[in-house]
């Protein structure tokens, strides 16, 4: 922003904002205005605007802009000016509290986030609490103030350092008394206002949820009683009942150390038990909000106790009444209540699953099989429900959740016990068709885990099935279908039944609403049992045939073709040549007639549905070749190829269609393998060409396939070479634009894939070429780059390039790798080690770590003397303070850090080194 706006634009900017009709002057106001606050004027415009007081919509702009600054932008202010802007905001926060509760929120942030900042605003919980305390019209901003405060000490916008946060948490448990104290006044003030209520329990549950109020205080605080009294209490409104609840389950979540905080932990545990006949009360007058508040602090209870549950059931904390709360939930008609519980299930299941103790797994059983039953019937459809499942609404995710709980809790009742139990309820009787179909949706989820072997009811169970008449609900046919699907073991180890379950799985393909589950039940069949449907292929061949005259979704069209293709490997060699070319030839015959196709006739000539098709034909037909034998693929390919190169031509300019066909390419030479040497020319021809008009990246990620395949013929290496470099130049050009790597993250992951495979494939053949002294610069700019993929890549080079320094792995070029490693790191190794200290501490993410440190590793032990003056020379550059006056590192940890680093014998301690050190600057 060039110069300092005048007060009258900014106003102009923020009504366009609000109140423009036009959605362009908007966008317009709002590009403006996020200009403006990332530019230094903004701290004195918000500080005259919020002077001013002009409206509302200003205001918030100001106080949300100065909140914005003090996160991001704390270090445009000198030290001495910190102080001032303390006093400014206070005195805002003071006169603007009645103009809207979240501008109030906004500047409490902005306080919060000053004071935490601000290594010189010492005891400011004190400072705050004195200032406000006696004047009733300031404690709503004085709680909003303490309560966003512990809230923004872990906050990712603020790096702010571990040794700031360890002194800050520290102040504030020291405080915490004197807040405590000032809630307990709040409540005796408000006396039944709900709103200062609710302002009280939201700052409480912020402090309990940093963990640094005494518990043993706690335990015996009027708060604590007040809490459960307005829980107990059947006329408590809805929005003190969330608080209140939201209180108690922060309260649970900062004791999961019982044994430490045994007394409040306790007292919350008879707290909480005493919730139970409120919870009827809720149920009893339809509150479901209020239901949901009780099913989560009953849940939090569980989560809090799992270890005294597992450890002790039936004693003391380890009482199992809260697993009776659990199941009183279940119960409930609906089933957004059962499924508040469900991460408590899964992390029990998984503790009894590690314990491995059969007498306990015993005490839980009769828990798990009421669960199951409970599950069951929340999984019926409405008697009234016409036509199939549906999958993807809010219900069919809760079936998918329970199908999920189902497969992880099976083990404690027994699949085969729970297995047989649900078919005799479906024997027994004539259930209606609801209660089916539930049965055997949860039949479906079980059926893989049961015991296929010599099993009478799972053949019985797949007997009725195909049996089941076509007047069935339509739900019932969908969900047996998805049954049989999950039964392919069973069919594998009982052929005789394969013909008359693919005969029910073809009426089904056949019938739009059922086309799409049968499709996948088929496909599993031909993944379990190839062998057996090797005599069925031309079936299968017919079904390709015709793919399109079924109702099927792409994604199923598609998983059909794999099944097909599974069985089609399975095949004599001698046929597999002739049935895949009949397999292919459809979607040739579909591609070519798009490309005859005009484009400006309106009717779509969109290949990527045929692109699709051909590429998992390629991908998962994967016959046995001998030495010496000519894969039965290679002529299929070779075929296809023109109409392939033709359709990559067509739509060069689009990168999605580019993208499949790169796909499929890709699976054609993973394919064929060495086999596909006839296309090497014509196809890397026609990538570079393409790729010096339209920069798509997965020609990289295709080059990348090239070099694994052909990078250690020595007749290929030269031409992989030329392509290489005829690739980079568009590219590095492509990644210096402005932001160019942050804009094209996919680029930089294909790149580097790119290198890492002329790295495994031909090292010597990339470390003698003018490329690389470009390809080191832009990895060392990239390993800051904050995107999962990319930086892997990136960081997948880096180790793999020193390693090929490091493995002697007895070829008699190792000596020759060692002295070209050598030269790179002479040359880049101090600007390398640097980067990746300051990638750590300032760009990357924690998860990115590991990689980082195996890439230390890999320097460190090709060359350890000259490592440990490197790291020395980075740690040196890092910043000691920061802008508030806070310490970030002392020497201690600067030098304790390049101890455990230089000195560790592997990998791991330096990743766990990197860690706690980078924590210092997060």
């Amino acid at each position: 922003m060039e110069g300092k706006p005048g007060l009258q634009t900014v106003y102009q900017a923020v009504q366009a904002l609000y109140h423009d009709p036009d959605p362009s002057g908007k966008e317009r106001a709002s590009l403006w205005l996020g200009e403006l606050q990332r530019s230094v004027y903004a701290w004195e415009i918000s500080d005259q605007l919020l002077q001013i007081r002009q409206d509302v919509e200003s205001c918030y702009f100001a106080a949300q802009t100065m909140k914005m600054k003090i996160q991001t932008s704390f270090y445009e202010l000198p030290a001495d000016s910190h102080a001032s802007l303390r006093d400014s905001l206070l005195s805002h926060i003071q006169n603007l509290k009645d103009l809207s509760p979240i501008i109030v929120t906004q500047l409490a942030l902005a306080i919060a986030d000053l004071a935490l900042q601000m290594a010189s605003w010492k005891g400011c919980v004190q400072t705050l609490v004195e200032s406000y305390r006696n004047d009733v019209s300031s404690l709503p901003f004085l709680l909003e103030i303490l309560t966003v405060l512990p809230e923004e000490v872990h906050s990712r916008s603020l790096r702010i350092g571990a040794n700031r946060r360890a002194e800050i948490i520290e102040d504030l448990a020291y405080y915490s008394s004197t807040v405590v104290s000032l809630l307990m006044t709040c409540v005796e003030k408000a006396g039944s206002n709900e709103k200062m209520l609710i302002k009280t329990f939201r700052c409480l549950g912020s402090w309990f949820n940093l963990g640094v109020l005494d518990s043993n205080f706690m335990a015996n605080n009027r708060l604590l009683l007040l809490l459960f009294q307005v829980l107990q209490q059947d006329q408590t409104p809805s929005n003190l009942h969330e608080a209140a609840s939201d209180c108690v389950c922060s309260a649970l979540y900062a004791i999961e150390n019982i044994d430490n905080n045994l007394h409040l932990g306790t007292q919350l545990f008879q707290g909480v038990l005493t919730l139970e006949t409120a919870y009827h009360m809720a149920v009893a007058r339809e509150d479901i909000d209020k239901v949901l508040n009780y099913c989560r602090i009953f849940t939090e209870l569980c989560e809090t106790f799992l270890e005294k549950i597992v450890s002790t059931p039936c004693r003391d904390l380890g009482d199992l009444r809260t697993l009776e709360l659990l199941l009183i939930c279940a119960g409930h008609p609906q089933y957004e209540v059962a499924e508040i519980s469900f991460n408590f299930w899964y992390r029990l299941g998984e503790h009894l699953y590690k314990t491995n103790d059969l007498a306990l797994h015993g005490i839980f059983k009769p828990y798990i099989q009421r669960l199951l039953h409970a599950l069951a019937r929340h999984c019926q459809l409405d008697p009234d429900h016409e036509g199939v499942p549906e999958e993807t609404d809010d219900f069919g995710e809760f079936r998918m959740r329970v199908s999920d709980l189902v497969k992880d809790l099976i083990f404690l009742v027994g699949s085969m016990e729970c297995f047989s139990q649900l078919y005799s309820t479906l024997k027994q009787g004539n259930p209606p068709w609801e209660v089916t179909e539930a049965v055997l949706f949860i039949m479906a989820s079980i059926a893989k885990s049961v015991d296929p072997e010599n099993n009478p009811t799972l053949v019985e169970v797949l007997e009725g099935i195909v049996r089941l008449p076509e007047s069935v609900h339509v739900a019932v046919r969908y969900t047996s279908i998805e049954l049989v699907g999950e039964m392919s073991e069973v069919v594998d180890r009982n052929p005789q039944f394969l013909e008359p379950v693919l005969s029910y799985l073809m009426k089904g393909l056949c019938q739009p609403s059922l086309a799409s589950p049968s499709a996948k039940a088929i496909q599993n069949i031909c993944s379990v049992c190839r062998d057996h449907m090797a005599q069925h292929f031309n079936g299968l061949l017919n079904i390709a045939r015709s793919l399109d005259s079924f109702t099927l979704p792409p994604e199923a069209a598609v998983g059909l073709l794999k099944g097909t293709a599974l069985v089609l490997a399975r095949l004599p060699l001698e046929k597999i040549s002739e049935c895949m070319s009949e397999l292919c030839t459809v979607q040739v015959s579909s591609l070519k007639k798009l490309l005859s196709q005009d484009s400006s006739n309106g009717i779509s000539s969109d290949p990527t549905l045929f692109l699709d098709r051909l590429a998992v034909i390629f991908r998962h037909t994967n016959p046995i070749v001998e030495n010496g034998q000519t894969h039965p693929c290679q002529k299929v390919i070779q075929e296809i190829w023109p109409v392939m190169s033709e359709t990559l031509n067509k739509h060069r300019a689009d990168n999605r269609i580019v993208e499949r066909c790169c796909r499929c390419l890709r699976f054609a030479v993973r394919c064929v393998g060495k086999g596909s040497a006839a296309l090497l020319q014509p196809l890397v021809t026609q990538m570079v060409s393409v790729y010096q008009i339209h920069q798509h990246s997965c020609f990289l990620y295709l080059g990348s396939i090239l070099v694994d395949e052909y990078g250690m013929e020595e007749g290929c290496q030269q031409g992989l070479l030329d392509m290489l470099q005829a690739l980079c130049v568009p590219t590095f050009q492509l990644l210096e634009q402005q932001n160019g790597p942050q804009n094209h993250p996919d680029t930089v992951d294909d790149l580097f894939r790119l290198f890492t495979r002329f790295i495994q494939r031909c090292p010597i053949v990339l470390l003698r070429s003018q490329v690389l002294g470009h390809v080191l610069q832009w990895a060392i700019a990239a390993t800051a780059l904050d995107h999962r993929d990319a930086n892997c890549s990136v960081m997948k080079f880096l180790r793999d390039l020193i390693h090929t320094g490091v493995a002697n792995d007895h070829e008699e070029n190792f000596e020759v790798r060692k002295t070209l490693i050598q030269e790179v790191l002479n040359q880049f190794g101090q600007q390398l080690v640097s980067q990746l200290l300051h990638a750590c501490c300032f760009c990357l993410p924690p998860y990115t770590l590991p990689d980082v440190a195996e890439v230390v590793w890999e320097i460190m032990i090709f060359d350890r003397p000259t490592f440990c003056r490197w790291l020395e020379t980075a740690l040196k550059c890092l910043p000691k303070e920061t802008s508030g006056g806070a310490v970030t590192v002392t020497h201690k940890q600067l030098t304790d850090f390049h101890k455990q680093v230089t000195s560790a014998e592997e990998c791991k301690p330096v990743c766990w080194a990197l860690r706690d050190f980078t924590r210092l600057f997060r």
